[in-house]
């Protein structure tokens, strides 16, 4: 079951999409649902490319997850224009979100997770280390460097026009000199020692958008932290958007196992506690 909603930010409205967890409804008002949030990537939507996101919504509600997948401002069905809204912005947009999810009183706070896709996952590691709520991490062919890999993406001419002109277009994307100036400030490879939770990453080799040596140097990054574990999964000839129904299938296997291993994980440890 799912339905659509829309969330306030700073005077915005965010397009929303609930998916209740499979068997909600057999379940008495006092069990606590796990929680996870999806961000899209660079002028992207909470649908996804080929219904990437839609799809997994659904897969992860049946494994038993809230899940709450939303259009960044400018994109998809959001208010605002995509290049005023630079990746602070992002962040706190996504904490926008986590407030309303951590408002319902289904949630566990206990198990919050942000999945988020190329510049999406690195918007949710810079939210998790930013906001303790956050628990874990799944970030999907994550972009490493934003400011060169955005760049690569668009075109230098499209940044240069930015520049001395104020604004460029891309795609029909208003894009303006704070939106690069607000990538080129965050470094996610530098930030993981912050994030004590556990972490999975998923790349495909076949990606040339973001390469997937970006997911084996941040998962290096992640074991040098004193806790926390961190997996990676790599899928053989995939492409950044995990186009082909073969290499969602792995994607969406990858992320459910590791799911139930992480709640088997917690499980024991509340065990071993007592």
């Amino acid at each position: 079951m799912q339905r659509a909603l829309t969330i306030r930010h700073e005077g915005l409205n965010l397009a929303a999409t609930i998916h209740y967890p499979s068997g909600i409804h057999h379940h008495s008002g006092e069990k606590k649902w796990p929680v996870i949030v999806i961000t899209h990537g660079f002028v992207g939507s909470r649908v996804g490319v080929d219904r990437l996101f839609v799809l997994a919504a659904a897969e992860l509600a049946d494994q038993g997850n809230l899940v709450i997948r939303f259009d960044f401002a400018g994109c998809g069905e959001s208010d605002g224009v995509y290049g005023e809204h630079g990746i602070d912005s992002m962040i706190e947009q996504t904490r926008t979100v986590l407030d309303y999810a951590l408002a319902l009183d289904i949630v566990d706070p206990c198990r919050v997770t942000l999945l988020g896709h190329s510049l999406g996952a690195s918007v949710a590691l810079l939210t998790a280390v930013r906001d303790r709520r956050v628990k874990s991490l799944i970030l999907w062919a994550p972009v490493g460097y934003p400011f060169n890999d955005i760049l690569r993406i668009v075109g230098r001419s499209t940044y240069d026009e930015a520049v001395t002109k104020g604004s460029s277009d891309y795609l029909g994307y208003e894009l303006k000199p704070p939106f690069f100036d607000a990538l080129l400030k965050h470094q996610p490879f530098q930030e993981t020692q912050r994030f004590l939770g556990d972490v999975l990453l998923v790349h495909g080799t076949g990606d040339d958008t973001i390469p997937v040596d970006y997911t084996f140097l941040l998962e290096k990054t992640f074991w040098l932290r004193g806790e926390g574990r961190c997996e990676k999964v790599i899928i053989f000839q995939a492409d950044h958007t995990f186009s082909r129904g073969e290499y969602k299938k792995e994607l969406f296997k990858a992320t459910t196992d590791w799911i139930a291993s992480y709640e088997q994980r917690q499980t024991d440890w509340q065990h071993w506690s007592i």
